[in-house]
Parts: C-alpha cells; structure tokens; sequence
C-alpha cells in the first residue's frame, strides 16, 4: 500500500539544529558538550563531576569549582545543584557567568512551560520569583499556578487569585485553587448548582438545575446525570438544548458530538442546533462535511453534510481533509484510485496523474515514471528532472529516492536537493530528523539539514529507541534522534 505524508512544517530550514552546533563545540573543546538549546549547552568531567555552561562561540563562561550538575532552564537561566563540600544538596538559581540570582540554599521550585516565573518553597512556605531574582510575590501559606498568567495564593486558610506581575486581582476568596481554561472554571456550590467564573474572579453565569460536566464550549455547557449516567447540553442562561439522554458527550472546535444507540447527533456551536445523524460517528473535514468511521465490521467510509446528506457514498477506504498553501482541500482514495477535491469538490489533479506525497505548500505527483511538482495555487506541473524513483514505504516528512543514476539523496517540497545524491543508500526512521547515510558499505548520520552528525567512515549502526549507536572496530559514536514536529500521516 502506497502511504502519502501530510508534512505540517517547512522543508525550507536555515541555520544550524542545537544537535549540530552541540557536535561541533564537542570537537571544538575536546569536552562533551550536552544539552545545548538557545545558544548555551552543559559541559562536565566525568572523572571530578565538575560541571560548567559554555556558549555558541565555544567560550566557557562559568565552571563550578565542586562535583555539581546545571541545567538550563530559560533562556541563559540556569540551576546549579551542588553534589559536595559546604553547599552539598543546595541549589540556585545562575546566569550564564555564574552568578547567583536566587542564592544557594535548601529550596524546592516548580516553574510554568515558558514562562519567567519560579515559585519557591523553603520550610514549608511559598514565594514567587522571576528569572532575574526578584520576589513577584512575597512568602506565603502554599502557591499553584492557575495558568499561564495567574496564580492562586493561600493566605490565613483562605485561596486568592494573583496575576503573575505579583499584583491581587480581585479580593474574593476561595476554599480551594483551580485551574482555569480558555480564562474560565467551574465551581460547584452544590447538588445540580454551580458557577462559571473568569480569571479575573468575576461570575459570568450561576447554574442552579444542572450537574456541569464540561464548560469547554462555553458559552455552551455539557451536563450529566449522575444517576442515569446521560448527558445533555444547555447554554450559559441554563435554557436546555438538549435532553440528557445520551451515552457519550464529546465537545470539539466546532461541535460538540452526541452519542446515543450507536448514533451520533451533532451540536453546530455556531448554528445553536442539533442536528441527528443515522452514523455511529462522525469527524469534521471542513465547511459542514464530516467523513463517518470506520471499524473492522465497516471498513469504508462515506462524506456527509451536517443535515445527513449523502455528499459520497459510503465506499471509499480513506478520506481525509487537510490545507494546502493556505486552502482547504479532501482527499479520497477508492481502491487504487485517488482524488484531491477542493472547496467546491472539484477535483484539482488532471487524469493519469498518481498522488505521492503531499506537502504543505505542493503535491509531489508521478505520470509515466517521471515525477513533478505539483502546485493547486496555479495548477502547475514542474518536472523533478533527474528523479528517478521514491524510496517505497519511506516515510520521511521530505523526497527520498534515486537519480537517474541510481544513487540516493532527498529533495524538499520545492523539489530542491537537500541531501545530494551521491549514497547508496538512505535508512530513514518514523518521526525523527536523523538518518543512515550509506557510501561504499560505509554509514554515517545526517538530518534534515544535510548536517554531517556523524561521518561515513562507520562499518554498522544499531539503533534504539534514543538514537544511532555507530560501530568502527572498538570505536563507538552515538547520536540522539530529535523529534519531528506537527506531523501526520495518511496509510
């Protein structure tokens, strides 16, 4: 079976990956450099357990003179944990020359993905600094984040929302912290009563005849019956939508999808109406269509409208919608037959034309035994020359393949040459950047910048699941797989 790529990030890549730059400073040094992201990477002695930071130009800007270990943890923020003398077990926060921003000390943190903000808890109480050491909010009973901007802070028994300059946003309290999503939580005051508030603290509804399950649609809200185990949906003046009788609620970008005797009815947040379905379920493609599942005891599938129209028959083994260049399109594949249909579903692929992968800009097509560029913008048809032939079952987010001369290297979406061909062979491996090059019965590693990460000089590989283990006689070199992003396949 033939498998299409739906690659979701740029072919086009500039400057060096973290991983290249962390090989080139290792040489450069003759010191194991790790972990280097963000222009800053870790060196350490083995034998003294020394450890110190060192930056893109390869200049060692601080070494902690005792067995220690440093990790980044924003930007040129760094924590050190010192391993022995005086300070053994403290731990700090640096810069990148050393300095101590937050001294050393017995000290627990927790820090919010991306964000400059470290809460800091020592003898049981709890703080709030920033990544240049100073205190946002002052010691108290127990801190949590609520989200990417706000805190809760207990004080005198009693919970309080705080935004993360340090400053209170609003004076009403709380038995508990929350958590809050899309600015909004629940809080259940009761049997079948509850309310719906804000980040800033502000009710924007009370709910006094319904168990809330859900509020992620708000201003729709998904509701349980908790002794029949069914579910309905109201909006935010608790006036009923629908019934609580079904088995299964689901609340997604558009809908929010029902479920009852296996059949799915489906909510249209922006239409306010239900809408009843004679499927088991369905998915969202675009613009009202939805494609139905699909199971050992029914293998096709068909595309329907919103009202239950039959827009193609159920008879099809993948169907799927995605974007090209900015534009929605569907994809069809009925036995060996494929289409690419687009907002009109026309199809945009003239006859006699195989789809083989699909980028986020191009197709890449074949006719004939000769492969093109393929642009639904213009309906253009660019011959690949010199492409011979895609590595089958390969699927690596860019072209692999042979030249006319049978030698193996990748093209981008553009049908530009990243990787040249002049191998015998390419072995690529599901959802990473690196691969095997091979010459002369000879392996090495690069990625998907053509960086050389390990020469061609190797007489085996092994791999697991971190990464490429090279073998030359007693010589050894491992490189660790990086994780390709915002990818999906169709098979």
């Amino acid at each position: 079976m033939k498998k299409l790529i739906f690659v979701l990030f740029s072919s086009v890549c500039f400057g060096q990956t973290d991983q290249y730059k962390q090989i080139l400073l290792t040489k450069k040094l003759g010191k194991e450099v790790r972990s280097y992201t963000k222009g800053y990477g870790m060196i350490s002695d083995a034998k003294t357990g020394k450890t110190g930071i060192v930056d893109s130009l390869g200049n060692i800007t601080y070494e902690n003179p005792l067995k220690s270990e440093i990790s980044q943890i924003w930007k040129n923020r760094f924590i050190l944990k010192v391993k022995a003398g005086n300070s053994n077990g403290k731990t700090a926060l640096i810069n990148e020359k050393g300095e101590e921003l937050i001294p050393l000390d017995n000290f627990r943190f927790r820090t919010w993905e991306n964000k400059d903000r470290m809460i800091y808890t020592k003898q049981g109480k709890e703080c709030v600094y920033d990544f240049n050491g100073k205190q946002i909010i002052p010691f108290s009973d127990k801190i949590e984040f609520a989200s990417e901007n706000r805190f809760f802070v207990k004080k005198n028994g009693v919970w309080l929302i705080y935004d993360f300059d340090g400053k209170q946003i609003s004076d009403r309290e709380f038995t508990t912290d929350l958590r809050f999503y899309k600015g909004r939580t629940y809080i259940t005051t009761g049997e079948k009563s509850g309310e719906i508030i804000d980040n800033n603290g502000k009710t924007l509804t009370i709910i006094s005849n319904h168990n809330v399950d859900n509020i992620n649609a708000f201003p729709f809200l998904v509701t349980l019956d908790t002794t029949k185990n069914r579910y309905g949906i109201i909006n935010d003046k608790e006036n009923v939508i629908a019934d609580e009788i079904y088995e299964q609620a689901f609340v997604g970008r558009e809908y929010i999808y029902l479920t009852k005797d296996d059949k799915v009815s489906i909510f249209s947040k922006r239409e306010g109406k239900i809408y009843d379905l004679d499927y088991h379920y369905v998915n969202p493609i675009f613009n009202g269509l939805f494609k139905t599942s699909q199971d050992q005891n029914n293998p096709k599938a068909a595309v329907v409208s919103l009202n239950g129209e039959i827009v193609f028959p159920k008879e099809y083994d993948r169907i799927e919608g995605f974007t090209i260049a900015g534009d929605k399109y569907l994809y069809l594949r009925k036995n060996d037959e494929e289409k690419i249909l687009d907002k009109d579903l026309k199809n945009i692929i003239d006859e006699d034309y195989e789809i083989e992968k699909i980028f986020p800009n191009t197709l890449i097509l074949s006719k004939d035994n000769r492969y093109y560029k393929f642009s639904p913008k213009d309906r253009q048809y660019v011959e690949l020359k010199g492409f011979k032939e895609i590595k089958l079952l390969d699927m690596y987010p860019m072209l692999v393949g042979k030249n006319i001369d049978n030698f193996y290297g990748i093209l981008d979406e553009e049908g530009k040459e990243v990787v040249p061909f002049i191998y015998d062979d390419i072995t690529t491996f599901v959802g990473v950047n690196e691969f095997i090059i091979k010459k002369d019965n000879k392996f090495g590693v690069t990625n998907h910048k053509n960086e050389p990460l390990a020469e061609v000089i190797f007489d085996k590989f092994t791999q697991d699941k971190k990464g490429l283990k090279l073998i030359k006689g007693k010589e050894t070199q491992y490189i660790y797989f990086t994780e390709q992003k915002d990818r999906n396949f169709i098979d």
